[in-house]
């Protein structure tokens, strides 16, 4: 054809007669359709499109496409394009398209195939993801800003501008307090009391040796927490793995304190009164820091223990908390109970440096005007919490941790007690 001289009419003509046929090659160049949910018969679907590509044309009984009519051409050897659009048809009436192009034979009119591609085209967009849920924060957050909740603080610095107030006056809580208890006596006793390494197990030097000694005190603890961990039956089950993620130092550890006549028992091996101790590296800790005159580990767990009263539970926790943040204080008694009226909480601190005389290490206290014991039905597993209880700065005792002063004790039923709003310490052990 010379360039630049009109088409004849009879090649436009022969041109425009053409068009029909060449939809379905067309649509092998459209964009694949839309993902969407799996059509039942997708698999066969394109197995067929995979046996077409490949050069077959299919079972031989397979039926004509809906739109070939009885004058259709027979269906015979197809183009490879004609091939794919056809596979392409297929798979876009398995994803729900609504396109009738794409028969067998390639004949009928074109219909609305142009515009199944503006449709596809659209479809095809990438779908925009719904916003993602508002992050929950944890429960002790919930009285934040999240501006503001728990700021990072320099722990030794907050805790050195803190003032003990030993002698705080006692709290008298009003109307209930809110908490499944009630009141009790009024307490005439002293209210909180405390120990010492030194009058426990005299004549080693024992609470200069732990003041003064961030290596013996993390040795001490170390081989404390092992000790309990692999004479706890139920930590036997646990792995390796699990093992060493719990005996990590600021990773919380409980169990029993008992030894003498307690429930342990190794992993396949003795048990409490089958011969040997129970608290064997934390002995080998304590004798060669204190001599051969040193308590085992057995004595000096049972030793602490013996301050918990007749009747005691013989819990054991060792609790690291939230250190280098300020929080709210959580008021509230591990059990509201003192069986036989002489059963304590007794906490062992470990502060975070050597000759350390301050606050943060154990925990704070609120002391109350009378009694309080939880109600009868309440579980003596779970503790009485003052949620909405209000205490002013007058009432809080942020007690002292000293060379001499290793131990605090008291009531369960005469205090109240929360973790520090501001913590600085290695742990404190409790002893119930």
């Amino acid at each position: 054809m010379t360039p630049g001289r009109p088409l004849p009419l009879a090649a436009l003509v022969g041109l425009l007669l053409a068009l029909p046929a060449l939809a379905p090659a067309a649509l092998a160049f459209s964009p694949p359709p839309p993902r969407g949910p799996p059509h039942p018969s997708a698999a066969a679907v394109s197995l067929a499109s995979l046996r077409m590509a490949a050069g077959d044309g299919g079972p031989a009984d397979d039926p004509p496409s809906p739109s070939s009519g009885p004058g259709s051409a027979p269906p015979g050897p197809r183009s490879g394009a004609a091939r794919r659009g056809s596979g392409l048809g297929r798979r876009r009436s398995a994803a729900g398209s609504g396109s009738g192009s794409g028969s067998a034979s390639g004949s009928g009119p074109p219909g609305p195939a142009s515009a199944g591609p503006r449709q596809r085209r659209s479809g095809g967009r990438r779908a925009v993801p719904p916003p993602a849920p508002p992050r929950e924060r944890a429960p002790h957050q919930f009285d934040h800003t999240l501006e503001d909740a728990r700021p990072f603080v320099d722990g030794r610095t907050e805790a050195a501008g803190q003032v003990p107030n030993e002698d705080a006056p006692p709290l008298s809580i009003p109307g209930g307090g809110g908490a499944s208890s009630r009141d009790g006596d009024e307490v005439l006793h002293e209210h909180v009391g405390s120990a010492s390494l030194d009058g426990i197990f005299p004549g080693l030097g024992f609470s200069r040796r732990f003041a003064s000694s961030g290596r013996f005190r993390t040795e001490l603890r170390t081989a404390l927490r092992a000790d309990v961990f692999d004479t706890t039956p139920a930590y036997h089950s646990m792995s390796e793995k699990a093992r060493r993620m719990l005996l990590l130092p600021d990773s919380s550890l409980q169990g029993s304190w008992r030894c003498g006549a307690g429930r342990w028992a190794r992993k396949g091996g003795a048990g409490a009164g089958e011969g040997g101790g129970r608290m064997t590296a934390l002995t080998e800790v304590l004798r060669r820091h204190l001599g051969e005159g040193a308590p085992t580990g057995d004595e000096f767990l049972d030793g602490i223990g013996a301050l918990c009263g007749s009747e005691p539970s013989t819990h054991w926790i060792d609790i690291v908390g939230v250190l280098d943040r300020r929080i709210s204080h959580s008021w509230h008694m591990d059990t509201g109970r003192s069986r036989n009226g002489d059963t304590r909480t007794v906490l062992l601190a470990f502060p975070p440096e050597d000759d350390y005389d301050g606050v943060g290490v154990f925990s704070h206290i609120v002391k109350l005007e009378r009694e309080r014991h939880a109600a009868e039905d309440h579980p003596p597993s779970e503790p009485v919490v003052f949620a909405d209880l209000q205490v002013s700065e007058e009432h809080i005792v942020r007690p002292c941790f000293r060379e001499g002063r290793e131990i605090i004790y008291y009531r369960d039923i005469d205090v109240l007690h929360s973790s520090p709003d501001v913590a600085y310490r290695a742990s404190v052990m409790r002893f119930m």
